[in-house]
């Protein structure tokens, strides 16, 4: 009974993980949307280094409490960590100003083919073909609902490269930095927040002002913008503790996998609360398709030899002379 239990466990919180997440991630977007489509605060990069300002808070407190421990990151992870976060917002808000929405959505479901090029190269992780078809199937479904007009461009198509990149590499530092330091959640947000809110408040009303024309510090605050501004900041904590959760229980492939769910909750939403954009029958298809293929993806990776990690042995004795290749069995989070 103990191992069922214990797995039962696991299931539980894996599943309470994702719907913080997911809670939090829809919540953020829906407010954001109303933020700058209605009150026309447009600033995302500044409003983003205001979230970081909040999960700063947060963690301070949760440490003053007594709640998180003291821990160690170096200095060199710590500013590469900040290096692709901060690239990975501004290359996605410089994509979408610079691509169409059609060409923006398929540079974002690339990210998913490039962290499971980051896991293969770095992690020495297989798939199944059953983990590569469900994958597939995902990405086309998602591609059905969101992909309209695509038209390509020379300084977009370098901009969503950036964008695709720093934040593949971005969520894998997230699940790499937790192993290798033993990390919790709220220990790396510790870390990182800080320097991810100094550096996008400095950065982000020059960006900003780039990407808009139009000063922060000249924006009408009354009260109304000003209540949502504090809303976005504090869904922020919940979603970007809830982000470092589910990275590391899961791994940054899954994460993007089961991630384009919120995408077809924001499709849904956005038809309910805003009425701009109608759910046609393809986009319901699509829906339909980017579902099942997750399904499948949960069910195919879970299997033995879904998703595994290799590990080259070392050899130590005679029985390990030929130096095989040995199988570790299922990933972190599966254990």
């Amino acid at each position: 009974m103990a191992p069922a239990s214990k797995a039962d466990r696991k299931a539980a919180l894996d599943v309470a993980s994702w719907m913080f997440n997911v809670v939090t991630s829809v919540g953020i977007i829906m407010v954001n949307k109303a933020l700058m489509a209605t009150h026309g605060f447009s600033f995302a990069t500044t409003l983003t280094g205001l979230h970081f300002v909040a999960t700063t808070m947060m963690t301070l407190v949760l440490r003053w409490l007594g709640y998180v421990q003291p821990s160690h990151l170096p200095v060199p992870d710590l500013i590469k960590f900040v290096l692709f976060a901060n690239l990975s917002i501004v290359g996605m808000n410089v994509s979408l100003m610079w691509n169409s929405v059609g060409f923006y959505q398929i540079a974002k479901l690339c990210m998913i083919p490039v962290s499971c090029l980051l896991e293969v190269l770095f992690d020495k992780v297989r798939y199944s073909r059953d983990t590569k078809l469900s994958i597939l199937v995902v990405l086309v479904g998602v591609a059905v609902c969101t992909v309209t007009d695509v038209s390509v461009n020379t300084r977009g198509l370098m901009a969503a490269a950036i964008a695709v990149w720093s934040t593949a590499l971005q969520q894998y530092y997230v699940h790499f930095l937790q192993r290798k330091y033993a990390l919790g959640s709220f220990n790396l947000l510790g870390h990182t927040a800080p320097g991810q809110a100094a550096s996008l408040l400095l950065l982000g009303p020059f960006v900003d002002y780039w990407l808009t024309s139009k000063r922060v510090d000249a924006f009408n605050y009354n009260v109304i913008a000003v209540f949502f501004i504090i809303l976005s900041c504090i869904i922020a904590i919940g979603t970007n503790l809830s982000q470092f959760i589910c990275i590391g229980r899961f791994t940054a492939v899954s994460f993007q996998v089961l991630g384009h769910m919120k995408t077809i909750l924001v499709l849904v939403l956005g038809f309910f609360f805003f009425g701009k954009e109608g759910l046609n029958l393809h986009v319901i298809l699509g829906m339909i398709l980017a579902v099942v293929g997750m399904i499948w993806y949960g069910n195919a990776s879970s299997k033995p030899g879904g998703k595994e990690r290799r590990i080259y042995s070392i050899p130590s004795d005679k029985s390990q002379k030929d130096g095989l290749l040995s199988e570790s069995g299922q990933l972190d989070e599966k254990v």
